[in-house]
């Protein structure tokens, strides 16, 4: 489909840990008995005539050589703790005995008209994903892109952020980046030397390469050039879209679409603007991306026409309009929209006379919630979840009713890449107690079938591993689902180790997953929950604006109540409770910590947005201003205060242990925000617990980790769980 969420790569979830974050560490001094304390040298901010205390604001400056040192020695000291822990080893051990378990993780599957696939694979002896193709599901596979092979001795790893074959797959388009970065250099592959034909295009974040149907050319979305002395609030500003045409100077490349290249088309400096192709249209689609809100605008223009800034783009579409999708084919235009619909619907119009006010409805909003459709050759797919359980849904063209496609399994499905050249779709599918597999649904024999390009693994299917769904009242009567994993035969006696995780913004939904790394936390008789908190999508556009801005406090309230509720019955007990947060669900665990501290026995705040009202401060700061709000206004000012998680430390209370983590490099989280929540959390602390901070300097927000990365992190983290949950494995000696 093609959204706003084609900007955002969706959190993959691993074993309750999310890959937000990467565990290689620098070389550190020996064993330092205590972190560095941060000088206070505070600031005062005056909003709305309420004076804020900022004690570390100067943190924000991460050149500046005593925030380095600060940060170095708070890593040095989080190593020398947790490298003692007796357990660790042999933990990582069996991580990494699960995790290499099959022969190869793939994933990122485009299947082509030709027969030919085009995937991303990790053998289980490799750090980093490839590139490769193959023609047809038996044939030898060749080798496209390493990323690696940019990689320098000593230096950070390279990761393929995205790639994009042309319609002919005559060139790939591969977008790669260091250290997690995710600031991409494009890459492209002529498949018929099996080379690269010279140029590359840097500043590629949001690149999102779309081939013309001439196979020689693309367009692309290339962020502005910045000067050494530019805020870095301006990173992500005024982007445009470009046209290159292979083996030319991309320097020359004409702007076609974005910020003002054309008086016609009033695009902000913060959006970001994308032009999106397929193969049998006449048409382009000109994409604007507005921050992180999901609601999108977007114009179409003929293909043709689209050469230079004087194209006559015609806007389908508005923000108020309420559409976050979109699928085109000929001249067929479908809507995914929640205008009147907060679990969504589908509407049809027409591309040459796109009328979206009187659009056609398709598919009715129903109890399900819509989370994405494809076109393919026979039909239009729509991708659903209801309770939990993912649905795919046919509407033929040309009319007929709905059709259900049975699938093999109750879990989690997922459109994958498709072609509208091609009829049927793949499908991505998993659930709490079964790992990934990539299917194909043949709409002639109404099959869906294991394509086997994901090699199974022994732990894939654990028959001892099971899952529960319930809804747990939040404190105002709400129904909030959660989600519970254990082993068969776990007792409900209270002792149990426990790690509930949470999230609950931008609308996104932590839909069912299984990792075979979570099998060395679960046999441990430990249980994995998964709170599926307001601001989430779990219940659509409702659930979502029910956890943003003035109703955020729900979001953690939510998180706590399903605490207790583990506690009530018995799985667990505060002494054996802990939470993780990540990104944005960072809010969720420290606004959870700072109001119940006495629930938890720990807490782990990865790459977790810790101080909102400086958010704006950052790069990532201005294009989350539509979930979060700004302190420019004040209505905004008093959302934001409420859910930072720094301003609600408060000195001399007992607060459990907490392990922050942060990438160096990480473009989305700043690491001054998990910086400034340590600070605060180390000099208020009355528990004598420890509060770790944890840094890697060749990671960024978790994007692009390699499999040590993971399996390091996934050891770290849960070896300090284990050793305050009191396991005497886990105890280091005195």
């Amino acid at each position: 489909m093609r959204s706003k969420r084609l900007l955002l790569s969706t959190l993959v979830l691993v074993a309750g840990l999310i890959i937000a974050d990467s565990a290689v560490l620098q070389s550190q001094s020996a064993d330092p008995s205590s972190p560095p304390v941060a000088p206070v040298q505070p600031v005062t901010d005056d909003y709305f005539g309420i004076k804020i205390l900022d004690p570390y604001r100067y943190m924000e400056n991460l050149k500046d050589p005593q925030v380095e040192a600060w940060f170095k020695g708070q890593n040095d000291y989080t190593r020398s703790v947790l490298d003692r822990i007796p357990g660790r080893k042999e933990l990582l051990a069996r991580i990494k005995t699960l995790d290499e378990s099959a022969s190869a993780r793939v994933f990122d599957v485009r299947r082509m008209p030709d027969g030919r696939y085009f995937y991303q694979k990790r053998l289980a002896s490799e750090d980093v994903a490839k590139l490769y193709t193959r023609v047809g599901l038996s044939r030898e596979e060749k080798l496209v892109f390493d990323p690696q092979k940019y990689a320098k001795e000593g230096g950070p790893p390279w990761s393929i952020n995205y790639y994009a074959p042309s319609f002919d797959s005559r060139y790939v388009v591969v977008g790669t980046s260091p250290g997690g970065s995710e600031d991409a250099i494009m890459h492209i592959v002529d498949m018929t030397t099996g080379h690269e034909t010279g140029e590359t295009i840097d500043r590629g974040w949001f690149a999102s390469p779309a081939w013309r149907p001439d196979g020689r050319s693309f367009f692309y979305n290339r962020m502005q050039k910045l000067g050494p002395n530019s805020p870095p609030t301006e990173r992500e500003q005024k982007s445009r879209a470009y046209l290159h045409v292979v083996g030319t100077d991309p320097e020359k490349d004409p702007p076609v679409f974005g910020y003002d290249v054309s008086p016609a088309v009033k695009i902000a400096s913060a959006d970001i603007s994308i032009i999106l192709t397929v193969p049998d249209s006449t048409y382009v689609a000109g994409l604007v991306a507005h921050g992180v809100q999901n609601e999108v605008t977007f114009y179409v223009a003929p293909l043709d026409a689209v050469q230079n800034a004087e194209a006559p783009w015609k806007k389908v579409c508005d923000v108020e309009d309420e559409v976050i999708g979109f699928e085109f084919r000929g001249d067929d235009l479908w809507l995914l929209t929640h205008k009147d619909a907060p679990r969504f619907k589908v509407t049809h119009t027409g591309l040459s006379r796109p009328d979206v006010a009187h659009a056609q409805l398709l598919l009715p909003q129903a109890e399900g919630v819509m989370q994405n459709m494809a076109a393919a050759a026979d039909a239009l797919y729509v991708q659903e979840l209801d309770g939990g359980i993912g649905r795919l849904i046919r509407l033929p063209y040309g009319g007929g009713p709905p059709e259900q496609v049975k699938l093999p399994f109750e879990g989690s499905v997922y459109i994958a890449r498709y072609d509208q050249r091609m009829p049927g779709v793949l499908l991505e599918m998993t659930s709490w107690t079964k790992a990934r597999k990539i299917y194909s649904f043949d709409p002639s024999s109404n099959a869906v079938t294991d394509t086997r390009l994901q090699p199974a693994g022994p732990f894939d299917d654990p028959q001892d591993v099971e899952s529960a769904e319930v809804k747990v009242p939040s404190y105002d009567g709400t129904l909030v689902p959660l989600s519970i994993v254990h082993k068969r035969g776990l007792k409900l006696d209270g002792s149990n180790p426990a790690l509930l995780e949470g999230y609950g913004a931008y609308g996104i939904t932590i839909d069912p997953f299984f990792d075979p790394k979570l099998l060395a936390w679960l046999e441990r008789g430990a249980v994995f929950a998964v709170a599926h908190v307001r601001g989430g999508g779990e219940y659509g556009e409702d659930w979502h604006r029910a956890g943003m801005k003035l109703t955020k406090p729900n979001t953690w309230r939510d998180m706590i109540a399903c605490a207790e509720y583990l506690i009530e019955k018995k799985y667990t007990s505060p002494s054996r409770l802990a939470i993780q947060g990540t990104s944005a669900g960072g809010i969720t665990a420290g606004r959870s910590l700072t109001e119940r501290p006495d629930l938890f026995a720990a807490v782990i705040d990865a790459v977790g947005v810790s101080n909102p009202l400086r958010f704006e401060a950052s790069p990532n700061g201005p294009p989350n201003v539509p979930e979060f709000g700004s302190v420019k206004t004040q209505p905004g000012f008093e959302d934001l205060y409420a859910m930072d998680s720094t301003q609600h430390v408060r000195a001399g209370t007992p607060y459990p242990a907490v392990l922050l983590t942060t990438g160096f490099n990480d473009p989305r989280v700043t690491p001054w925000e998990p910086a400034k929540m340590t600070a605060r959390l180390q000099v208020a602390t009355s528990s004598g617990k420890p509060i770790l901070l944890r840094v890697d300097y060749q990671a960024g927000h978790g994007f692009g980790s390699t499999k040590t990365q993971v399996q390091e992190l996934l050891a770290d983290g849960w070896s300090f769980l284990f050793w305050q949950f009191g396991l005497p494995a886990f105890q280091p000696q005195r």
